[in-house]
Parts: structure tokens; sequence; C-alpha cells
């Protein structure tokens, strides 16, 4: 119908065209007809000619005339062809990813629930013939599998109850991804409040293990790889050893990527540069590519309310940061990076009477604490070798030659530490014989 008015109209301009058009020829040959004679034949001749399309043309330009609702009839070809095309730049809609159960210790965990199983070591040792309590909590949603555990070291009970806190809180149905929790790993050493073993090996020393090696040796082997090989990222909790504290922090070695990206979700905590010594649970894993550090936490053989709670909230902070959880958590500004430290020990013996406290900012010199023989009343100083921060320190307690004392944090500028790489002279005690992670304390 649209068509048939467009050409209705198109006859109409051309008809009025050809009307101005023929007028000025009819009056010349008027004109002609009285002045002259002309035959019939040629007048109506010329009366009938009209103008040809192409001399319209050349006057006028008529184009059909296209209204907003006229559709131009195609081809099924050029159709299809627009279509396929057009197909090209609509981007199809994501298909959500359906998440997979999660098997680990021979049991298969269902998306949106937690857990709790066994793992069992190949060793028939008193207290580790029992099953150790796993916890699953596997999310609806794919995302990272963070591995938490505890007491690798059996009379750190800070972490025992940091990881129950916060797996007990989890809510599978709201968690991207999946968080495994190992409260205590060594069941013998917390049933008999030991930091070690039944041989008195310190099961710390011998990850990944080999399974035919001692009895440590094969306990760390069958934890290694019937669980941390299971996870994408690892948290160690650990305390300080022998009556020491530490202030919360991070042990990491921050030349790795992934595990400078770890500590950037524990919020207001410090963080202190190491590569973890050989054996360790977090060097052992970060070798096999596991982003891996230690979270440090109060000291041995009590429940600190205060310093579970910082690591419970540092714990969910980095939960946020590796996208398990969407709620967001802000904690102040990160604390400062420590990439030396140095332990202060005692030149005598006595009992310790400290007057620093934990956390405080040192400058050299600083009396840290003094010894008194309660024998001959002899009393000594131990004043700071170091600007910095106590980090950790011993608690007040009798004191040996040797002993580790005070944990201090130093900042280093680029230039002194590139000056302390070259020189090895300059290599701290924890560089030299690594007290921090033996008798001091650290992991």
């Amino acid at each position: 119908m649209n068509c048939n008015i467009s050409l209705c109209f198109s006859l109409i301009v051309m008809s009025l065209m050809l009307t101005i058009t023929v007028v000025p020829v009819t009056a010349d040959e008027y004109e002609m007809e009285v002045n002259e004679y002309t035959q019939p034949e040629q007048e109506a001749e010329s009366a009938e000619t009209t103008p040809s399309e192409t001399e319209l043309s050349g006057e006028v330009t008529i184009e059909p005339l296209l209204t907003d609702t006229q559709v131009v009839p195609e081809s099924d070809e050029s159709i299809e062809s627009v279509e396929a095309m057009a197909s090209e730049y609509i981007a199809e809609p994501e298909v959500p990813v359906e998440m997979q159960p999660f098997r680990i210790l021979d049991n298969e965990i269902s998306p949106g629930t937690m857990r709790r199983l066994s793992w069992y070591t190949s060793e028939n040792l008193a207290g580790l013939t029992e099953g150790i309590p796993v916890l699953v909590a596997h999310g609806t949603s794919p995302g990272p599998r963070l591995c938490i555990v505890a007491a690798v070291h059996g009379d750190e009970l800070n972490g025992i109850e940091i990881v129950r806190s916060l797996l007990h809180e989890l809510s599978p149905v709201k968690l991207s991804g999946t968080v495994i929790g190992v409260p205590i790993v060594n069941l013998y050493g917390f049933r008999q409040g030991s930091r070690y073993l039944a041989d008195r090996r310190d099961l710390n020393r011998y990850f990944p293990g080999r399974p035919g090696g001692s009895a440590a040796s094969r306990i760390a082997h069958s934890f290694f790889n019937s669980v941390v090989v299971h996870c994408d990222y690892l948290i160690d909790l650990h305390t300080g050893s022998f009556h020491r504290t530490n202030l919360p922090q991070i042990r990491a070695d921050l030349n790795n990527e992934g595990v400078l990206h770890l500590t950037k979700g524990f919020g207001a905590t410090v963080v202190l540069q190491g590569k973890g010594v050989r054996g360790s649970l977090r060097a052992a894993a970060v070798k096999a590519g596991i982003p891996a550090l230690t979270l440090e936490v109060g000291e041995p053989m009590r429940y600190q309310p205060d310093e579970v709670a910082h690591g419970v909230k540092g714990l969910r902070s980095l939960l946020n940061h590796l996208g398990l959880v969407s709620t967001f958590r802000f904690w102040r500004e990160p604390q400062p990076t420590y990439y030396r430290s140095s332990w202060v020990r005692a030149d005598n013996e006595g009992i310790l009477r400290s007057i620093i406290k934990l956390g405080q900012s040192v400058k050299v010199g600083d009396l840290l604490g003094t010894i008194v023989d309660p024998i001959t009343n002899a009393r000594s100083e131990i004043r700071s070798p170091h600007n910095g921060r106590v980090l950790g320190m011993s608690l007040n307690q009798t004191m040996m030659p040797g002993y580790a004392a005070y944990h201090i944090g130093i900042r280093k500028t680029e230039e002194e530490l590139v000056e302390e790489d070259v020189d090895d002279d300059n290599a701290t005690d924890e560089d030299d014989d690594d007290p921090a992670e033996s008798d001091a304390g650290e992991e």
C-alpha cells in the first residue's frame, strides 16, 4: 500500500513538470500558426511530443519518498547474512560455572556444605593412631582453596582457637572457593602439653617429609600429601616458644609474588621478611609452588583472647582479599614491613625483669630489661643495639648466658639492604643460625 501511494505521488510530480515544460512550446507554435502556415500533422506531432526521462532528470531529480514505516523487501540470503553479522557483535550471556564437589582424604564434599573429616598418619604412635580433625567448608561458587593449619607444635593454643573460631563461623553457601582448617596437626604434642613429638623431634623441621624416614619425617610426608597438596594457599599459625611471646606478625618471603599477595590481605599486622627455615611447613609449601606464610600470635601454653581476636580478624580480612567471601572488611592501614630482625641475647644468668613492652619502638642504647642474680644480687642491663621495634620477647623468667631475650625488627633503607646482602659479615643472628625459628620461637 505504501509503495502504491509513493508511485502515485511520483506520477503527479512528473505531470506537473510536464505541464511546466510543455506550455512555452505550445505558445510558440501558436504564434507561428498566426504568422505562417504550419501543417496540422506537424502541430499534432509537436503537441504530443513529451520530454524523455533523461531530459527530465536533467532539470529535476525525482526520487521515491520513503516513510519511516516503509519496509524494503529483501531476499532470504541478505536477511541471513545480516543476522549472521549481528550475531558476531552480540555477546552471549555468560553461563555460570557449576561448582564441582571437592575430593580430599577419600571423601567427596558437596558444594555449599561443611564436613569434618579425619586424617590418619601411617605411624603407630601414641596419640596419632586416632583420626586428626580436618574441617572443610566447600562453597557454592568457584574460588581458591585456602588451607589454615595450627599446632604443628603441640603447645601453641592460640592457633587452635583461631582455626576453630574461623571455620565454625563460615557459611559454605556464601563461600566462593574452599577453606580447609586443621586445628591440631601434632595431636600427640597437644595431649602432652609439649612442643614436640613422642621422639622429641620438632615436626616443623621435617617437611615435606619422606615415606621411609624417621617417624617425624613420615608424619610430615603423610600430612603434606594428604592435605597440603590440595591447597592453593597455606597459612601456618604459630606462637612463641619456651616462655616467649610474639607480637601478632606475619613471617613471609616477600620475594615470592604469590606470598607477597597473601601478606596484603592481613590489614594491620606487622610483616617480617624471611624465607623460613629448611624443613618448615611454609618453606616446603612455597618450594612446592603453594604460596604460604606464618602468622605468629602470642605465647605458648596459654589461650590469649586478644591475640586470638587479632588472628581471626586478620584471616577474615584475608578471605575477602582472596575473593572467598564478598563481605568487605576494612581494617586500617597495613603495618610496617621489616626486612631485618635480630635477637638480643643475655650475657649473664639470673632472673629477667623487662622494662620495655611488646610492640614498643626502641632506639640504640634504650634499656630493654635487667637481669638480677638471686644468689649474688649482681645486676646487668640489656640495651638495644638497634633502632627498631620489639616484635618478640622473653617473659620474665630465669635466663642463662646466650638465651634470646628480645627480638628487634629493624627498618632498613634499600641502600642499607644492598650493602648487607653484599657483606656477609653483616648477617644477623637470624641469618646465622635461625634462632628465631628454633630456640627463640619462630615457627
